[in-house]
C-alpha cells in the first residue's frame, strides 16, 4: 500500500524533509528542519551573552570562587592578578598530595605561577612595556616511582587552565607508523571541549620524554623516526609557533580541516626516568677517585643519589638533541624515595594507599586497620625489591587479594592486617619467591 503522507517542510527555510536534514513538528502548524534549530540555538547564545545572562551569572560566581582561592571552578577571563595563588600556595596544595620532592614542587610552583602571569598580564602591560617574557618549559629528571606523573596529576586537581598528560613513547617522525607530534595538541584541544582560545594557555605534560632520545651517536646511517625525529618535530611546539592540529587525532590527510592552534602561551612540562643516566653524571663528576685522603663517606653520598647534580650537558650524552634542550630551560630533579618518605606515603596524602583500601572495605562494612610493623615490613620490601613508591601499591594488593576475596562474603566486621599476616601472604602468593630467585 503506498504511503500518501507529505513530507514535512520547513516553516522558517522552506526546505523540504530528508534524511540528511529531517523536519520535526515543534509546534501545530510550526515545522523546523535540523539546521534552522541549530542556527536558532546559536542566535540564542549569543543574544544571551550580550544582555549578561546566564553567563554573566557564571562569571560572578567564577569570580567569587576564585578569591574564595577555588581555583578549580573559576576562570581566567574572570579572575585577576590578585587571585592568582602564589608560589607558596601552590607548594603547600602539593604537599597534601606528593611526599617530599621540595625542589621539584618548588618549581613546579613558579613555573605555574609564572604562567598566569603571562597569561594575565602580558596583553595588559603590551602598550606599556617593551618586554616579551618567555614561557619556561620545565624537565623533570628521576627514577621511575618517584612522583612526576603524580606531581602532574596534582597540578591538573588545582588548575583551571586546560590541562592533559601525553606519552612521548607513541610519537614518530611525519609519515610514518604512530602518532604524529601534532596529536600533542589534540588531546589538549580535547580537555577542554575544542575551544582554542583556552587551549592556548593551557598546560601539557609529555611523560617519558626520554624514550625519545638518540639512538645513536651518528644519525645519518638510518632514520631515527621514534628519537631524533621525535624532537626535531618537538621544537616548534615548545618554542611557539602556529601549528595545524587535526582534530580527530591520527594522521594527517590533505583533505582534513586543521585547527591552527598558537603555542607560544602553551607550558610544556616533560618527565622522564633517563634510567642510566647516572653513569654519565659520574663520568662527568669523576666520582671514582684514586688515592688516599678521600672522604669515603661524601663519594658514597653522591654515589647514592647522583640525580640531583644533573645538568644539560648530561642530557646530551644521554641523546636529547642540544635544541631541546635549549627549550627546555628549567631543569630539576626528583629524589629517590627514601624509607621515611615510603612510610609516609602510605599514610599521609590525601590519596594514601592505606585510605583507599580502608574505603573499600567500608563499603562493604568492614573496618580495616593496618599495625605499624605491618607497615614497617611493608616499606622493607619495597626498598628490598627497589620498586618505588608505585611497587607500595603491589605489594599492599598482593597482601589484601585473599582478605578481598573472602570478607565480602563473610560476617566479619573488623579485619586487622600485623606484620605475620604480611610475611605469610606474600609467601602464598609466591611474592617473596619470584623476587628472591632474581
Amino acid at each position: 500500500m503506498a504511503n500518501n503522507s507529505k513530507p514535512l517542510q520547513c516553516s522558517m527555510c522552506g526546505s523540504v524533509e530528508s534524511p540528511s536534514n529531517p523536519v520535526a513538528e515543534i509546534l501545530p502548524g510550526l515545522n523546523l528542519c535540523r539546521e534552522c534549530v541549530q542556527y536558532i540555538d546559536t542566535q540564542a547564545q549569543v543574544s544571551f551573552k550580550g544582555k549578561g545572562g546566564r553567563k554573566g551569572s557564571a562569571a560572578k560566581g567564577k569570580a567569587s570562587a576564585a578569591k574564595k582561592g577555588d581555583l578549580a571552578s573559576a576562570d581566567l577571563d574572570v579572575i585577576g592578578f590578585e587571585d592568582v595563588p602564589k608560589p607558596q600556595q601552590i607548594y603547600d596544595f602539593l604537599n597534601q598530595y606528593v611526599i617530599g620532592q621540595d625542589e621539584a614542587k618548588k618549581y613546579l610552583s613558579v613555573a605555574v605561577y609564572n604562567h598566569y602571569k603571562r597569561i594575565l598580564k602580558a596583553g595588559a602591560d603590551k602598550a606599556e612595556d617593551d618586554v616579551d617574557i618567555e614561557k619556561s618549559n620545565i624537565i623533570l629528571v628521576g627514577p621511575t616511582g618517584t612522583g612526576k606523573t603524580l606531581l602532574a596529576k596534582s597540578i591538573a586537581r588545582l588548575l583551571n587552565v586546560p590541562f592533559t598528560i601525553v606519552d612521548a613513547t607513541v610519537l614518530t617522525q611525519a609519515g610514518y607508523v604512530g602518532e604524529d607530534i601534532e596529536s600533542l595538541l589534540t588531546r589538549l584541544l580535547q580537555a577542554c571541549d575544542f575551544d582554542v582560545e583556552k587551549a592556548q594557555r593551557g598546560i601539557v605534560f609529555i611523560d617519558e620524554i626520554d624514550k625519545i632520545a638518540r639512538k645513536g651517536d651518528n644519525p645519518s646511517i638510518t632514520r631515527d623516526v621514534s628519537g631524533e625525529g621525535v624532537q626535531q618535530g618537538l621544537l616548534k611546539l615548545l618554542e611557539g609557533s602556529v601549528v595545524l592540529v587535526p582534530p580527530q587525532g591520527g594522521r594527517k590527510h590533505p583533505e582534513q580541516k586543521m585547527i591552527p592552534v598558537d603555542t607560544k602561551n602553551i607550558l610544556f612540562i616533560c618527565g622522564g626516568a633517563f634510567d642510566g643516566i647516572e653513569r654519565k653524571i659520574a663520568a662527568r663528576m669523576n666520582t671514582q677517585v684514586v688515592g688516599y685522603g678521600q672522604n669515603s663517606a661524601e663519594r658514597r653520598k653522591k654515589r647514592e643519589n647522583l640525580m640531583r647534580y644533573v645538568m644539560p650537558q648530561d642530557l646530551k650524552s644521554f641523546g636529547l638533541i642540544p635544541e631541546i634542550i635549549g627549550r627546555l630551560p628549567v631543569l630539576t630533579n626528583l629524589d629517590p624515595l627514601d624509607r621515611d618518605a615510603l612510610r609516609r606515603i602510605l599514610t599521609e596524602p590525601k590519596n594514601a594507599i592505606m585510605r583507599q583500601y580502608q574505603r573499600l572495605f567500608e563499603i562493604d562494612g568492614v573496618k580495616l586497620t593496618f599495625t605499624d610493623d605491618a607497615l614497617d615490613l611493608i616499606v622493607d620490601k619495597a626498598i628490598e625489591y627497589k620498586l618505588g613508591a608505585r611497587g607500595l601499591r603491589s605489594i599492599v594488593e598482593t597482601i589484601m587479594v585473599n582478605a578481598m576475596f573472602e570478607v565480602p562474603s563473610s560476617d566479619v566486621k573488623e579485619f586487622t592486617v600485623d606484620a605475620a599476616y604480611v610475611a605469610d601472604q606474600l609467601v602464598k602468593q609466591n611474592f617473596e619467591l619470584s623476587h628472591s630467585k632474581e
